[in-house]
């Protein structure tokens, strides 16, 4: 009997791969990449592919990994712990500026972002562009040092990384800080970013132990970035330490750009206001151990979105999309997750021989943000429609608010 909910690739002497991109296009490299991974001997009961699946490195972004006594570094990444955070206000559209140029400006000063000199190294707290006091800062780095300091003496070259500097600042690429717009006209912040340079860090430094462990125990794979580390190991204990630790810093690192963005609204919009009327502070990119089908394992999300029944998440569009807040429906075949996002149909290199700049002004020119060359990448087009990715996981999630952005701030 077909199943209406997902597809499945099936390939001889691997586990299954079940995916849900039904009315969603997926190239067949990406395909290639989920038979690859889906050959590991550690894979626990098949892999599941969200909507938004494209190409990554070694496994597929867009994509949840089941596995038993072993872990694959390169599938969780180097933006370990990379999310989304979103919080209601009380603010409504009629709050907002009819000139929202003054508000961007102002969550651009209040957030370090992509890489200006304030996040490649110096905070710039004195030159009045922090609205948060950085007692903020310090107070959720003494929250993360002490475990930082004690995996420092077991790899001693990450204390010299972007690690306390990078607290409470944005990265490039596709990370964001927004200000929405939802269905009744009530405002919402939202922000996208992950570990920074110290997740980098640790993520690059692990896939390398990890390819190392494969050529010293003479174990071939079909692609080099499936390498893993086993369970047992000294490598492995050490992975999942420093692992845990970036996730945790990421989330600190969202937590402390909401309160520096709330801070410079409020620099702007003189109106009191509260916010986090309703709240979501969620990873797309990390590894953790749950429960499921009777066994504790560790599930990679590389991509994707944990939706246990009840649970919300965020999925945002693309840059000058819709975004949306769901609720879990605790689909047991997809590991309660759901898309982390639209996911993207073209590199960037891509987008910006195919798009211009007239195309990327015409595609968010109902949004307040950065409209020149240096975003083509970033253009609407570059991305998979939202619209097809959510009705291709109706069976995951249950939208709660669609949110449409006012104000975009890119890294």
């Amino acid at each position: 009997m077909k199943n209406e909910e997902y597809e499945v690739l099936h390939t001889e002497g691997s586990r299954p791969v079940k995916m849900w991109t039904r009315g969603v296009p997926v190239e067949e490299a990406a395909k290639k990449q989920l038979r690859n991974t889906a050959t590991l001997p550690f894979i626990y009961k098949h892999i599941a592919v969200m909507p938004d699946v494209h190409l990554g490195k070694g496994s597929t972004i867009g994509s949840v990994i089941p596995t038993l006594g072993a872990v694959i570094p390169a599938a969780v990444g180097v933006d370990i712990g990379c999310g989304m955070m979103a919080a209601k206000t009380t603010l409504t559209a009629s709050d907002l500026p009819d000139n929202l140029g003054p508000l961007r400006s102002a969550i651009e000063r209040a957030i370090p972002h992509g890489m200006s000199p304030k996040t490649r190294g110096h905070r710039g707290r004195d030159e009045g562009s922090w609205h948060t006091p950085p007692s903020v800062v310090d107070a959720a780095w003494l929250q993360l040092k002490d475990e930082f300091d004690a995996i420092c003496l077991k790899t001693p070259k990450l204390k010299n990384t972007n690690n306390y500097r990078h607290l409470g600042t944005l990265g490039g690429g596709n990370h964001f800080v927004e200000v929405c717009l939802d269905e009744q006209g009530s405002v919402w912040f939202m922000l996208h970013s992950g570990s920074r340079g110290v997740g980098n860090a640790i993520g690059t430094h692990f896939i390398e132990l990890a390819k190392q462990d494969m050529r010293t125990h003479f174990i071939n794979l079909p692609d080099q970035d499936l390498a893993y580390l086993a369970e047992g190991t000294q490598h492995y204990d050490d992975y999942v330490e420093a692992v845990g630790w970036a996730q945790r810093f990421a989330r600190n690192n969202r937590e402390v750009m909401m309160q520096n963005l709330i801070a410079a609204v409020r620099m702007v919009i003189h109106k009191p206001f509260q916010t986090h009327v309703e709240a979501v502070n969620c990873h797309h990119n990390y590894v953790q151990k749950e429960h499921h089908f009777g066994k504790d394992v560790l599930i990679t999300r590389k991509g994707a979105v944990s939706a246990r029944a009840g649970e919300l998440g965020i999925i945002p569009g693309s840059m000058g999309a819709k975004s949306f807040i769901v609720r879990g429906k605790g689909n047991a075949d997809s590991f309660h997750s759901c898309s982390h996002g639209a996911g993207r149909t073209m590199s960037r290199t891509e987008a910006k021989r195919r798009f211009n700049l007239d195309d990327q002004i015409r595609a968010t020119q109902s949004v307040e943000c950065r409209k020149d060359e240096n975003v083509i990448d970033e253009i609407p087009m570059a991305y998979k429609d939202i619209d097809a990715v959510m009705l291709a996981q109706r069976e995951l999630v249950d939208v709660v608010h669609i949110l449409k952005q006012v104000v975009c701030v890119k890294g």
